[in-house]
């Protein structure tokens, strides 16, 4: 079992929560939400490209993959946003340069996630902030506040007979001020998740997570810490394996199978409690527009991003887009081409933050060092 990493300070409960998903490979954005309008997109994929007959239809020029269908009904009711053409300014087609730069926010001390925390006005408790995971994600780097942990039975103190938790709360009874009030609200988290382990867990409104898929079985979990209102302000948890070189839709079926399958519990499963929820799904750059010989696409630029949640303009595509026909090539020594990246992706971040809580003062902290021109994600 995992031990759980926690840097403890103290808050109350928090309304709205965000999660950030990692695609992390480098999603196909092209397969993801193919533009079945664009001839362009069939000449490039004879082989990989969806059909439009297959494709759930969003609008007069995307689709979403088939196997994405389940997130269908975030989008028909305004829901679900996604841009297009998204991804970082630096042409990098490193798996980890990009998801550093990504995380970081740039060229930046500690992650986006982490100063976005760290400049709000309220500080945070010991569950205001969640890795689902076996690490601590770079863009929670500098967080005041982050738990890590694969399960909820991670978080506990002295074991099943609490005898160490109960001497800590005699020790710590004794303290005022800041000290005292973090170890309170600690100490009250647990009691919290003591009670939510003390019986089965039911999801709300039919839905059903698939129980031998950690990505459904983490976004569970998250989902009982907003119910059980411990003052979850964010979380973070990756969906890997999207590198698809050689057989794509071999590797890339399941993987968005996974992903919507999850999402669509977690959406059912919190039901109104939604409206105060944004999900953001990123990955760290997008593939190629030709496929290649192997039945794959390799690394590219532009990728997609996914907005879901609570008072966001959904049932639309945001930001700009410029179709497949105007593509410049990679270089010289190679015909593929790739998608421009349009969007940038703190642009699509700096308008979720500020449903969040930050201020507008507060996004050149965020993100040093850029010029911001959020779009209008929200009304």
């Amino acid at each position: 079992m995992s031990t759980p990493q926690a840097i403890i300070t103290g808050n109350r409960d928090e309304r709205r929560t965000l999660i950030v998903i990692f695609q992390r490979g480098a999603a196909d954005g092209l397969a993801l939400v193919p533009p079945i309008e664009d001839d362009h997109y069939y000449r490039a994929r004879p082989r990989l490209g969806i059909k439009k007959t297959d494709a759930v239809r969003l609008d007069d020029r995307f689709g979403l993959h088939p196997n994405l269908r389940p997130l269908a009904p975030a989008w028909q009711e305004g829901d679900l946003a996604i841009v297009h053409a998204c991804g970082i300014e630096d042409d990098n087609r490193s798996h980890f340069e990009a998801q550093d730069l990504m995380e970081h926010g740039g060229v930046a001390a500690g992650g986006w996630l982490g100063r976005f925390l760290r400049a709000r006005p309220s500080t945070s408790g010991a569950l205001a902030c969640v890795a689902v995971g076996k690490a601590l994600p770079e863009c929670l780097l500098g967080a005041p506040s982050v738990t890590v942990m694969q399960s909820l039975n991670d978080f506990a103190l002295g074991g099943k007979s609490g005898d160490l938790g109960t001497q800590l709360q005699r020790l710590y009874a004794m303290e005022n001020g800041q000290l005292g009030t973090a170890a309170r609200d600690t100490f009250d988290a647990i009691k919290r998740i003591d009670a939510m382990r003390s019986q089965p867990y039911r999801p709300a409104n039919g839905a059903v997570y698939e129980t031998k898929d950690e990505f459904a079985t983490g976004l569970q979990q998250l989902a009982q810490l907003i119910k059980a209102d411990v003052g979850l302000e964010a979380a973070s948890i990756d969906i890997n394996g999207w590198d698809s070189h050689f057989t794509q839709e071999t590797l890339l079926n399941p993987l968005a199978t996974r992903l919507a399958n999850g999402l669509a519990a977690f959406r059912q499963d919190l039901g109104e409690r939604m409206q105060t929820v944004s999900v953001v799904i990123m990955t760290e750059f997008g593939r190629t527009v030709q496929e290649n010989s192997a039945f794959g696409t390799d690394h590219g630029r532009g990728g997609a991003m996914f907005v879901l949640g609570g008072g966001v303009q959904g049932g639309r595509f945001h930001g700009a887009w410029k179709g497949l026909g105007q593509l410049v090539p990679r270089g010289l020594s190679t015909s593929y081409e790739d998608l421009p990246v349009l969007n940038n992706y703190r642009d699509v971040l700096a308008p979720v933050l500020l449903r969040h809580g930050a201020r507008s003062e507060d996004l050149p902290k965020i993100f040093p060092d850029f010029a911001l021109s959020p779009l209008s994600l929200y009304s």
